[in-house]
């Protein structure tokens, strides 16, 4: 009996001392594996719309686009080709004219008006040529003219050409362009 006691207790110890190695933590050897996500900033959009909002010079025209509801076409896919007029443009216009385009009621006056300011396709001043006529979004023509090296579109200057944006290119112009 004395033996059987004595094996039934080292079966217990045994017992016991697989138990303890099984449920100890285990060293784990890990490799760690650092991975760096890097997310890609798009570009800022620098449409033609972007381009006259972000001229000081230009917010009587971002007024009109807004107010005819072309914001969203002017920074569509394009290319256009946009003569934007300056604020003194827009100001050298008759008394009370920029304020009557504003309104509601004169929205698509305004959008005529805008519309013969651009043109399909992106036209860089050195595409332009004396003579050359070219076919506004409202379906009417300007002329170009070149003469001692200013560029004129259907009289206006070109005080400033190629500024190019995502979606094409403004001319700054010192008139306003009135269809015919």
């Amino acid at each position: 009996m004395k033996s059987t006691k004595i094996l039934a207790l080292a079966g217990s110890f045994l017992a016991m001392g697989l138990w303890t190695a099984c449920s100890a933590p285990k060293e784990e050897t890990t490799e760690e594996t650092v991975v760096e996500v890097v997310e890609e900033t798009p570009a800022p959009s620098n449409t033609v719309v972007d381009i006259a909002i972000g001229s000081q010079d230009h917010t009587t025209l971002v007024a009109a686009v807004q107010a005819a509801g072309l914001v969203e076409t002017l920074s569509g896919t394009g290319p256009f080709t946009v003569f934007a007029p300056t604020n003194a443009a827009f100001a050298a216009l008759p008394a009370g004219t920029v304020e009557g385009l504003l309104k509601a009621e004169s929205k698509d006056a305004l959008t005529g008006i805008l519309t013969y300011h651009v043109v399909a396709g992106n036209v860089m001043s050195g595409d332009l040529s004396d003579g050359q006529v070219v076919t506004t979004v409202n379906g009417q023509t300007l002329t170009v003219s070149i003469k001692d090296g200013k560029v004129m579109i259907g009289g206006a200057t070109v005080v400033a050409a190629d500024l190019a944006g995502s979606n094409g290119v403004v001319h700054v112009i010192d008139s306003v362009l009135l269809p015919k």
